[in-house]
């Protein structure tokens, strides 16, 4: 292992952890802990390596097996990649201590099936975001699917017909993405994504590429649940494992959206997909009106877990539409957003699997005076909310306001209401439920057995990356000016 290659062990390491614990977590549960956490906190410091490393650098490429594209798979890291590395491994290393705990509540004696799963679904999301390969890329993300299924078919009561549902909505867009890659290879003859970027543009085939171009997005916009393609997402996310919850929610979209980002700009370019100002300006309408039925959608909700499920449909939103503004602020605003959206969602399903190991529910009336008996979860959701509403200097806040630069940039104003009006329907949501916490009467009953009166936190294996990832998003918020000027930046072309 050197500097050259210690993203592929990143990768590897957790992989090979799936298979440790299968083997020995069903011999003994113990197991189980030290291999998941040292696993990831391997990938983190790992990461963060290589994102030192890229950054003074420049990108990292390496050739698996030393087959040399476009015949062999290529592993690319730039400063998108090695930052979206860094981002899995901290959310993973947060969520899994949260999960844990979890697990063991939830789904006693099947501690090992479900750790192997997720150990796997982690080494796909690394891959994802590392491979330079059309092909690959689809593998990866047929990898990452099949374990998510699995993890959500674990929990109880429907979360089986909605993983369901949710095979067949990801073997749809399974299919699009694959024909779309099958055009480019008939059109190009080769996989290899920095080939097809200098291949296309020589190409007098207009029409080949923009329909392979077409099924390719629209595969990922399934994946990624952009509305009205987000039918799976909210029942499979709300009816998962809590343990499942706290990681797929934070990643999964986003990974997705990275996606779209790295096919637009490293294999299509920019020049053939935003060639017809139609539409780019047609998904930008459909992104602003995602983004008001997503929020929408959540006013409707009875489920803390449920209305954040909506919540995530209207921030795939965001981030699509400010991809298609067409402009550097509005990518800007969107890449930020991947990184703020992952951190936000992670600390607010923190908070729902602190409360639900407590009290086994997070219906909105389960939760009246709940700050009472959970000071310190409560005042973390407190911060995840503010940031989610966009309130300054958390996180949230930075990337709304890129993306409402890039709208008015871009002449979209029906974007940036769109934005604004989410933001506010946000607020109500966050404090109607921060009223009930704060000021709501508490009553004892089925689910608390308690004094109404006596703090009664989660375990600290839970606690404690729910107040970290709470004071996160107010370092990253302050650190919004460093990761744009020395990361995102270095991403938008010039001329954008």
């Amino acid at each position: 292992m050197n500097a050259t290659n210690l993203h592929l062990f990143v990768l590897v390491v957790p992989l090979l952890s799936a298979l440790a614990i299968n083997l020995l977590g069903r011999r003994s549960r113990q197991w189980i802990a030290p291999m998941v956490l040292g696993s990831l906190a391997f990938s983190v410091f790992g990461s963060i390596i290589v994102m030192a490393r890229v950054i003074e650098h420049g990108t990292l490429r390496y050739t698996v097996g030393n087959w040399q594209p476009p015949y062999g798979i290529e592993l690319v890291v730039d400063p998108l990649s090695a930052l979206m590395m860094v981002l899995i491994s901290v959310v993973a290393l947060l969520a899994s201590f949260s999960s844990l705990k979890s697990v063991e509540q939830e789904l006693p004696g099947r501690e090992h099936f479900f750790f192997t799963l997720y150990m796997i679904l982690i080494a796909g999301l690394f891959g994802l975001v590392l491979t330079g390969d059309a092909f690959n890329l689809y593998v990866l993300l047929e990898i990452t699917s099949i374990t998510t299924y699995g993890l959500i078919a674990m929990g109880k009561g429907r979360a089986a017909l909605s993983s369901f549902n949710y095979i067949i909505m990801g073997s749809i867009a399974a299919c699009f993405y694959l024909l779309g890659i099958g055009y480019i290879y008939i059109l190009t003859g080769t996989l290899n994504m920095a080939d097809i970027a200098r291949i296309l543009p020589t190409l007098d085939a207009p029409v080949a590429t923009a329909t392979a171009i077409a099924f390719v997005l629209v595969g990922l916009w399934i994946k990624m649940a952009f509305f009205p393609l987000h039918s799976w997402l909210p029942n499979a996310y709300s009816q998962a494992p809590t343990g499942a919850g706290t990681l797929i929610a934070p990643l999964m979209t986003k990974v997705t959206v990275y996606l779209m980002v790295r096919v637009i700009f490293t294999m299509y370019t920019p020049a053939l997909v935003f060639t017809h100002e139609w539409i780019a300006q047609g998904v930008v309408w459909a992104a602003a009106f995602a983004i008001i039925c997503g929020s929408v959608l959540a006013l409707g909700q009875k489920d803390l877990r449920r209305m954040l499920t909506y919540i995530i449909v209207a921030e795939v939103g965001y981030m699509v539409g400010g991809i298609f503004l067409a402009n550097a602020n509005g990518l800007t605003g969107s890449i930020l957003h991947i990184v703020n959206d992952a951190l936000m969602t992670l600390c607010l399903f923190l908070v729902v699997a602190a409360i639900i190991y407590r009290q086994g529910s997070v219906s909105l009336v389960s939760l009246q005076g709940i700050f009472r008996r959970m000071p310190i979860t409560m005042a973390a959701f407190t911060l995840g909310a503010f940031a989610m509403i966009g309130v300054p200097p958390t996180c949230g806040f930075f990337s709304k306001w890129y993306l409402i630069l890039g709208g008015i940039d871009g002449g979209h104003w029906e974007f940036v209401i769109a934005l604004v009006i989410s933001s506010l329907i946000n607020a109500v949501l966050f404090f109607r439920i921060i009223e009930l916490a704060y000021f709501g009467s508490l009553q004892e009953g089925e689910h608390h057995e308690h004094s109404v009166t006596e703090r009664h936190e989660a375990p600290w294996w839970m606690l404690s990356p729910l107040v970290l990832t709470a004071v996160i998003l107010i370092v990253v918020g302050l650190s919004t000016g460093p990761l744009v000027n020395n990361v995102i930046r270095l991403m938008i072309p010039v001329g954008f």
